[in-house]
């Protein structure tokens, strides 16, 4: 392999799911052999195709058989095509594991958009087994078939990379902080104390991956941290242990990574450019560093010289960089949806891919004799302690870009972090000797035994029998895996800062003694809200005193925890026919956000709306919680804002925005709906440290709580219609200026004159009105833009200005800006010039708009700060504050209504064309009573056309005396 191996990569649809259903999705991909295509949902001409090693087409063609597997249908059409999970396991899997047999490194990574299915294919769900449960079955097998071969070993780790913080799943207490990802001049980069456990068997590797996604589960609903957000790396070290004839031991080794990545939709920019806090940039951090490295190898593989690849620049980047750039065999498995609706992410996944399979990987084999391997771990620690006593620890052709050196703090900091580096290489070595050292039987004997198999398998015996509430969320893997048994009794809910409680949960909105629920002699259960500032619903409504648990009921404790109670003992009678709903973490928001006021039902054109609104509303809920119990004295509130606030131009959607209010001093910023998410995650991240009792103040340049003064807002917008340009009718309106909510804020005048090349204004008796724009096609055109003044705005506003984009223009034109008035005076002109007219711009001009958004910066009022909020605490702000639902959700966002522009600019031009209408009947009359004042008897056709064609009175009198004058006037 010494001209290295592509990396192979699979492209895998999946059938639509259920959102999409509901929206009545359209298929744009097709799958021919190897190839994918992918076809736009507007224009059906556009399409692009992709070659990939495989490509797997598993959106029909299969059934559900009697033990729930998902086989291939062979009466369907595509019953053949259809790609099960066992054939994607014989194509890549299999692949992946006689690498490890022959003692290469092999890593499988899934990648795609969230909810795409990369989950399905490599871990699967029930009797549908995904590429790694049968990789780990099939392994096991294989070693109990060669028993007698060699001795075998197999470790097993599990981490988690969330927000650039690597956690053990395993052991996730340890770490404070997260694992320190170390180097190791052979091994790469690790992870300094990952736990590694040896498992003997496939069972005790189910129970460790089960116990890892418990720990992943019980951090994510605690943190309410989306798993979509995090990267989970699956690590099985195969060693194959063999003697020589001579008796020479030598170990064969394999690392197999499985990594499922984090939805490839966050890579996206937030839009937030240049904030203070660069939002997102630890969470979005690793995807963009692999999207990279990936762009870098490529690079590389054809043969570009002097590319760097960034594998330092994240934590995923440096574990993962022996799969993509180095002793490693890799595949990666992309998933996409079949769905029109998410044409943009597939499109993405697709491209990205194609990209990743021009890179190219050398593997070698990892066999060494075991006496030389402890040699050289040896020798390595001889080396390093000499270092570490002589000081020499610092590369000496470390040198600053001026070639002086460097200074003694720098050298004392570089020094610092080499001498730690160089311990945990020695400590990495130990323990490599330590395991080498003892046989099988001693590491077997001296790790200890799984704990709490029983008691797992017991609770779930207890679980078909006993009232008990398990956990919902949002990746459907992590639904269900924490459960509470329910004994008779009381059982009390709370969080772990007061007196212990049954039931411990943590986040937002969690209270000391949050809840009590009972379970009575007659086996009832009820659930009752330890006071009336808990915050407790069941089935989408807030529970104001204690009640009784039905089957299948669905609650909410504090802002973040979605539990399901059921009771089998009391289990409601089904009708015949009928069928239990499934009820998933989607289900239990859409009744929240139905009992909200939300029609769930609404056409399917406010699908997508809805499904952010869904996702939207608990995140708003969640800070408001967060800002709450940190006392931020800040509120957030969800704005539903109209496309032409925002400037689009023709079709647009509504789009979802969050305001947020600082109760204290009054200022309100309002943040595009990704901005928002990334502030939250590191509202969380403060949270998370007030909750462990650390640190967790910021200097307020770093709170995501807080924004600048210096932040420019948006007041208000106005919609100046152009129709009147297209018939060269001046225009002068005072238009209202509407913020967000559709509140009016003031107003505008605004002007449009038509005029010449010079700018000299047309006036009444110049006459250039026309009556179809199409007759401007051809002609030049030239008009003044202004905007003359601004009244009534809300004095809180500092360096107001009015900014908007004519036709075809990228870049924004502003006033200048005045501050200290209400009224400010901008006498704003600006002349545009079009030659000639084209019908691009005629249809522009009879239905286009221009958009002026007023500008400006908050300043800090006495008046806005109410008497009674000082010393209040944000709990008691929030209750003053009525400006809000219940449920954080604002009016639509809307502006001056242009019907009602519309029809002043259609009464101007009736106007106009009345009075044209008028000239060339007055002109008419003229020429019939000056052909009878001189006898005429006869009026030609011609006379009469070019009398009508006169688009002036003065001109109508010229023709009619050309005409009396000549043969066309006949006695």
């Amino acid at each position: 392999m010494e001209e290295g191996e592509s990396l192979k990569v699979a492209v895998r649809v999946r059938p639509f799911n259920k959102r999409e259903i509901a929206r009545k999705a359209k298929l744009i991909i097709a799958v021919d052999g190897d190839v994918t295509t992918v076809t736009a949902p507007d224009d059906q001409t556009d399409t692009k195709s992709f070659t990939y090693d495989h490509s797997y087409w598993s959106f029909d063609g299969f059934y559900e058989n009697s033990d729930g597997y998902m086989a291939k249908d062979k009466k369907h059409k595509n019953g053949n095509k259809y790609a099960d999970q066992n054939t994607v396991y014989d194509d890549l899997g299999k692949d992946i594991l006689e690498n490890a047999w022959q003692g290469y490194n092999a890593t499988l990574f899934a990648y795609g958009q969230t909810g795409s299915g990369k989950s399905w294919s490599v871990i699967g769900y029930g009797p549908n087994k995904g590429i790694v449960p049968l990789i780990c079955d099939d392994l096991f097998k294989g070693m109990t078939k060669k028993a007698a071969a060699a001795q075998y070993e197999v470790h097993f780790s599990m981490l988690e990379i969330y927000n650039e913080v690597v956690k053990d799943l395993l052991n996730p207490k340890k770490g404070k902080g997260g694992l320190k990802i170390r180097e190791h001049p052979k091994r790469g980069f690790y992870a300094e104390g990952l736990t590694s456990v040896l498992v003997t068997n496939y069972e005790e590797m189910t129970r460790k991956m089960d116990e890892g996604t418990i720990n992943r589960t019980i951090a994510s609903t605690n943190m309410n941290a989306t798993s979509s957000r995090a990267h989970t790396i699956v690590g099985i070290k195969f060693t194959q242990k063999t003697r020589n004839a001579a008796g020479v031991e030598s170990a064969k080794n394999a690392v197999i990574n499985l990594v499922d990545l984090a939805g490839s939709e966050r890579v996206e920019s937030t839009g937030a450019t240049g904030d203070r806090l660069k939002e997102g940039a630890m969470i979005n951090l690793s995807l963009t560093s692999l999207g990279d490295c990936i762009h870098a190898l490529a690079e590389q593989s054809e043969g570009k010289q002097g590319v760097r690849v960034p594998f330092r620049n994240s934590s995923l980047t440096k574990l993962l960089k022996n799969a993509l750039g180095g002793n490693s065999k890799t595949i990666m498995v992309a998933a996409i949806s079949p769905a029109d609706i998410n044409y943009d992410e597939t499109l993405s996944t697709l491209r990205y891919a194609d990209r990743a399979k021009q890179i190219k990987t050398k593997a070698v084999v990892n066999e060494d004799p075991t006496e030389k391997l402890l040699r050289e771990l040896k020798e390595e620690n001889e080396k390093l302690k000499k270092q570490l006593l002589t000081g020499k620890v610092v590369p000496v052709d470390f040198i600053d870009e001026d070639g002086d050196g460097i200074n003694d703090k720098d050298a004392t900091k570089l020094r610092a972090k080499w001498e730690e580096e160089m311990k945990a290489r020695m400590l990495e070595n130990d323990k490599d000797i330590s395991d080498m050292n003892y046989t099988y039987e001693e590491r077997l004997k001296s790790q200890k035994k799984d704990i709490g198999d029983s008691s797992l398998k017991k609770k779930e015996e207890e679980r078909l029998k006993k009232p008990h509430i398990y956990n919902l969320n949002q990746d459907p893997q992590l639904s269900g895996r924490i459960v509470h048994i329910l004994r008779p009794g009381t059982t009390t809910i709370g969080n772990r800062k007061g007196s212990p409680s049954d039931i411990t949960m943590m986040g937002p909105g969690i209270q000391q003694q949050h809840a009590v629920i009972t379970v009575t002699q007659k086996n009832t259960v009820n659930l009752k809200p330890g006071n009336s500032e808990c915050r407790v619903m069941v089935n989408g409504s807030l529970l104001q005193g204690e009640a009784e648990l039905c089957h299948n009921d669905r609650l909410v404790i504090g802002s973040t925890q979605i539990w399901l109670f059921q009771h089998p003992g009391n289990k409601p009678k089904q009708a015949k026919g009928t069928k239990t709903p499934d009820i998933t973490y989607e289900y239990a928001q859409e009744e929240i956000a139905s009992k909200s006021g939300i029609n769930m039902s609404a056409d399917t054109d406010l699908g997508a709306l809805q499904e952010e609104l869904l996702e939207v509303m608990p995140a708003v809920e969640e800070a408001n919680s967060i800002s709450e119990e940190l006392d931020k004295r800040v509120k957030f509130e969800i704005l539903l804002v109209a496309p032409e606030v925002i400037g689009s131009q023709g079709k647009g959607k509504t789009q979802i925005h969050v305001k947020m209010k600082n109760l204290e001093n009054g200022t309100e910023f309002v943040w595009p709906q990704n901005k928002f998410r990334d502030r939250l995650y590191q509202m969380k991240e403060m949270y998370e440290h007030y909750e462990d009792e650390d640190e967790w103040e910021r200097p307020e340049a770093e709170d995501p709580f807080q924004e600048s003064l210096d932040t420019e807002v948006h007041m208000g917008t106005v919609m100046v219609i152009l129709q009147p340009v297209g018939h060269l009718v001046e225009l002068k309106e005072q238009l209202t200026i509407t913020n967000y909510k559709g509140t009016e804020v003031g107003v505008m005048n605004v002007e449009i004159m038509p005029c010449d090349a010079k700018g000299k204004e047309f006036v009444e008796e110049d006459d250039v009105f026309v009556d179809h724009p199409e007759e401007l096609i051809g002609e030049d055109l030239h008009f003044k833009f202004k905007i003359v003044s601004c009244r009534g705005l809300p004095t809180r506003y500092k360096d107001v200005y009015c900014s908007y984009s004519m036709y075809l223009e990228t870049d924004r034109t502003e006033t200048k800006k005045i501050s200290n008035s209400s009224n400010p005076d901008f006498n704003f002109t600006r002349q545009y010039n079009y030659k000639p007219v084209t019908t691009q711009l005629c249809e522009y001009l009879r239905n286009g708009h221009v958009v002026v958004r007023v500008m400006g910066k908050q300043q800090l009022r006495s008046s806005a700060v109410p008497n009674n909020a000082k010393g209040l605490s944000t709990k008691d702000l929030l209750k003053q504050d009525r400006t809000v639902f219940s449920n954080g959700l604002a009016t639509n966002g809307r502006l001056q209504d242009p019907n009602k522009q519309s029809l002043i600019v259609e009464l101007l031009l009736m106007k106009k064309t009345q009075a044209r209408l008028q000239q060339k009947l007055d002109s008419v009359q003229k020429l019939v009573k000056e052909a009878e004042n001189i006898s005429r008897l006869k009026v030609s056709t011609t006379a009469l056309k070019d009398v009508l064609s006169c688009t002036s009175n003065k001109q109508a009198d010229i023709i009619i005396r050309k005409h009396l004058q000549g043969p066309e006037l006949q006695r």
